[in-house]
């Protein structure tokens, strides 16, 4: 199929889905029925000049694209005209504001969907992204501005859908939960891909690093799209360097990434190995190379995640390590529609790790940086955990845990939120001591940490606290 054709194959299943959905809230809209088609038919054109124009580049093949798509539906010049004349008429200029606010026809579909507990807000995102990522299909080199564009308006219908779902489970008296960063998230085995990237944006912080793991999807959502039609693709490395502290999320990113990946047909099984030196790093001569071959084994068809991978460039000429990384990048090249492989590691160290092999940099195109936690992330961890084993922070006490990040200085290893999990370790630690003693002791007393539970700022934790929340 064509690029034109494909366009206008994604606005006439927005226009047919959307437009019932329309007409049944109709009173709301506060628009004639029989307007319905067009009123439509202009929010996909809107949409799709506010991609286009998101670059600035306004080639042809999006061009001829969007004169296919909507100059027989628009009662326009769109259908007779080339390229030059829609850049000279200025077709798109301005266009990419519509981005900059929640769809009022979104709106509407959402009031109709709380009032009629319907989905038809849902059907709305579901097309309305189809449209998205056609645009941006259109060209064989789809720019970071565009998956920019088309991420922003995920994350506008998004904010609605989750807005819509708070009210209904307040309404019911049920509570939306969510994942986090200290959690353990289950791998199955198909999923739908904005189901999990749902899960992605609930992690408490690391905005940067839910950013671009959206637009890699995206890039690598268009890219299917080309490929679907035969038309020439971007070869994509997706082997990515993770590069932060200890506790910053990047195993639960990485386990989430392999979800993706499992949901957009990238690899076969979706499933996250993770290993650092011991389990690559043998101790005998011609050891080793058997050893990465058999942790890559255990990772086809999903994720091998390195951690420390910097510890494999440790050593002299002889060192095994040195072995390791060789074999590693050849097993990336023979196993790239098999494997993907995430190297993850402190910052400084990890640069090193890549000017260790002429061959690493090459295959680890992207970095990925996990920034420390603030302290009010760090709370916010610290009382995910309290609700996940029914605890809960008083307000001193809440102001206690702030007051005892504040005194921790953030240098390098900077433990993030496995302190936040030591940290809470701690304090029901403390919290057993004091209620013991209580003669009767009610629930509240049972679930409630005071600022007496909380060490104070200048107290270090000792070494037996160790988190009962499960790793990273």
């Amino acid at each position: 199929m064509s690029s034109d054709g494909a366009l206008r194959e994604a606005v006439d299943r927005f226009v047919a889905d959307v437009v019932p959905a329309m007409e049944a809230v109709a009173e709301l809209a506060d628009r004639p029925s029989d307007r319905m088609d067009h009123d439509v038919t202009v929010e996909a054109f809107n949409a799709t000049l506010a991609v286009i124009a998101s670059d600035g580049r306004q080639t042809d093949d999006e061009l001829w694209g969007l004169a296919a798509a909507f100059g027989a539906r628009l009662d326009t010049q769109l259908g007779g005209a080339t390229p030059e004349q829609m850049r000279a008429a200025g077709v798109s200029r301005g266009k990419e504001q519509w981005l900059e606010d929640r769809p009022v026809m979104f709106d509407i579909l959402l009031e109709g969907d709380r009032r009629r507990g319907t989905t038809h807000s849902r059907t709305y995102y579901d097309r309305m992204m189809d449209v998205a990522h056609t645009v941006a299909s259109l060209d064989r080199f789809t720019s970071t501005a565009e998956l920019e564009a088309i991420d922003r308006l995920r994350s506008t219908l998004v904010a609605g859908l989750n807005s819509l779902e708070n009210q209904v489970a307040a309404a019911g008296g049920a509570e939306k939960t969510g994942p986090t960063g200290s959690e353990d998230i289950e791998e199955p085995s198909d999923e739908n891909l904005d189901d999990v990237l749902a899960e992605l944006n609930e992690l408490i912080g690391l905005e940067t690093v839910k950013h671009e793991v959206r637009l890699l999807t995206d890039l690598v959502h268009v890219q299917q799209l080309r490929a679907s039609r035969g038309l020439p693709t971007l070869a994509i490395t997706l082997h990515v360097v993770f590069s932060g502290n200890p506790g910053t999320g990047k195993t639960t990113v990485g386990r989430l990434l392999s979800r993706v990946y499992r949901s957009l047909d990238v690899v076969a099984k979706g499933h996250l190995i993770e290993t650092d030196r011991s389990g690559l790093v043998a101790g005998y001569v011609g050891q080793t190379a058997a050893r990465v071959r058999e942790v890559f084994d255990q990772a086809d068809g999903g994720v091998l995640l390195i951690d420390e991978a910097y510890a494999l460039a440790r050593g002299g000429e002889k060192d095994f390590g040195r072995e390791a990384i060789d074999t590693l990048v050849k097993l990336i090249e023979d196993r790239r529609d098999r494997v993907i492989v995430i190297a993850a590691g402190y910052p400084d160290e990890m640069r090193t790790f890549l000017d260790s092999n002429p061959g690493l940099r090459s295959r680890f195109p992207r970095t990925v940086q996990f920034p420390d936690y603030d302290n009010d992330e760090l709370l916010g961890i610290f009382e995910l955990i309290g609700r996940k084993n029914h605890y809960h922070l008083d307000d001193r006490g809440r102001n206690a845990v702030l007051a005892w990040f504040d005194a921790r200085p953030r240098g390098k290893g900077f433990g993030n939120g496995r302190l936040s999990r030591n940290l809470f370790d701690a304090a029901v630690a403390r919290h057993a001591s004091r209620v013991v003693g209580l003669d009767d002791p009610t629930d509240h007393d049972l679930s409630a940490l005071t600022e007496a539970d909380i060490p104070t700022p200048d107290e270090e934790l000792h070494p037996e606290h160790r988190s009962i929340a499960g790793p990273e």
